[in-house]
């Protein structure tokens, strides 16, 4: 027999997807930050080399 009521597990599933997309796009930005700094440190190097 099939369960009467709200499905099983759609709220927790919509709950846990979001959070792991807020990880991933956190995890994005740090990383385009960390390259952004990484570019500006190479470059001042560069400048002073020069």
């Amino acid at each position: 027999m099939a369960k009467s009521g709200s499905a099983k597990n759609t709220k927790n599933k919509a709950k846990h997807t979001k959070l792991m997309d807020k990880k991933k796009n956190k995890l994005r930005q740090e990383k385009i930050a960390r390259m952004e700094k990484l570019k500006a440190i190479i470059t001042l190097a560069k400048n002073n080399n020069s």
